[in-house]
């Protein structure tokens, strides 16, 4: 049976399996060495196998499983018996040859490490370039029905019903009107009110839509220190922020989990990659945002400072709470140090009478939330 030259059917201790690889049935052949493999079913015809065409398959210890490249793509022999595998094998010279072999391997570990360098540049300098010129271009009503769902969640969070004390309202919409008019954005650009919740906040949402949270009210001790806080929210709306922010967080999402797939612990990996490319461009939005705030402040004649030092009153100092490298938003400290080198003495007049300002105070009436 070793010699090359016989063509006599090759005899087995181990049954020798073959799948044709158009049915699923296991069959039991017979193997003749050849001028070419050929493998022979009782009762059937037989198949035969160029042995410049076999190649080796995966198999387990003690198995030998070829394919064959002109046989279909499932067809399988599977050799159990060590010397009719060795017969084979010695007849098979290019058994291996689809392998990778070292160069190969180098040349697809160079062209992965070149794929990763260029999403990571893609993710630091592509993404974002993309989203700031991408974000002005998004349709008006597009903005508004992302901005729609947006609130629905805001209010089911922070409660569903607005503050619409009658006096208070028309308070808050003469502040807001005098920064929206500074700012020059359109009538109908943006809607703001006041939600009932304790929580000291503001934020702005895509479509134009910016909430002021009653705790921030209650914490707030004149017009000025909630009016710089506002502009610094119509500063987002201006910038396009909103949606910069989807289009960033979107297109990061998809490249750093195509850049570490889907394996275990990479959730892990992705979250921090993540946290720290989009907390860096976080903070240029928001420091861009206190820019833009500390412009409509100074053009109504009025000083930034008084939001610096209640985000400071609220916050307290953050240099030492924890990693600055994940903070989204510029240290309050910082914030105020910048603004308190802005202060100018009022040129304008006061944003609101004091007889307002009580009024926009009680916007949500006396009831505890």
């Amino acid at each position: 049976m070793s010699e090359l030259s016989t063509e006599a059917p090759a005899q087995s201790a181990k049954p020798t399996i073959f799948f044709d690889g158009v049915s699923s049935r296991r069959r039991q052949v017979r193997l003749a060495l050849g001028d070419a493999l050929e493998i022979a079913e009782e009762g059937g015809a037989p198949v035969r196998w160029a042995y410049a065409d076999i190649r080796r398959a995966d198999s387990p210890a003690g198995i030998l499983r070829l394919a064959c490249t002109t046989a279909p793509p499932l067809a399988r022999l599977e050799i159990r018996d060590a010397a009719l595998a060795a017969d084979v094998t010695a007849r098979c010279m290019r058994l291996d040859e689809h392998q990778t072999s070292r160069r190969g391997i180098a040349k697809i570990v160079g062209w992965s490490v070149a794929a990763a360098i260029s999403i990571v540049c893609v993710v630091l300098f592509g993404v974002p370039l993309a989203a700031d010129r991408l974000a002005p271009l998004v349709p008006k009503p597009i903005e508004r029905r992302i901005g729609d769902a947006s609130e629905v969640q805001v209010k089911t969070i922070f409660g569903r019903s607005v503050c619409q004390d009658p006096a208070g309202k028309a308070a808050f919409t003469k502040l807001v009107n005098r920064l929206r008019d500074a700012a020059g954005l359109d009538d109908d650009a943006m809607t703001a009110g006041v939600l009932p919740t304790p929580v000291p906040n503001a934020f702005a949402l895509p479509g134009g839509k910016v909430y002021v949270l009653r705790g921030l009210l209650d914490k707030a001790q004149d017009p000025d220190e909630l009016a710089g806080i506002l502009a610094h929210e119509l500063g987002h709306l201006k910038h396009h922020d909103n949606m910069r922010g989807l289009i960033y967080n979107g297109g990061t999402s998809f490249l750093i989990g195509l850049l570490f797939g889907d394996i275990t612990g990479s959730s892990a990996v992705i979250f921090a990659s993540r946290s720290v490319v989009e907390a860096s461009y976080s903070r240029e939005a928001e420091t861009a945002a206190d820019t833009f705030a500390i412009e409509i402040m100074h053009k109504l004649g009025r000083s930034p400072k008084p939001a610096a030092e209640l985000m400071f009153r609220i916050t307290g100092k953050e240099g030492g709470s924890g990693f600055t490298i994940l903070a989204s938003h510029p240290l309050t400290e910082d914030r105020l140090a910048r603004m308190t080198k802005e202060d100018r003495p009022a040129s304008g007049p006061p944003l609101l009478t004091d007889k307002e300002w009580q009024a926009l105070k009680g916007i949500c009436g006396s009831g505890k939330i």
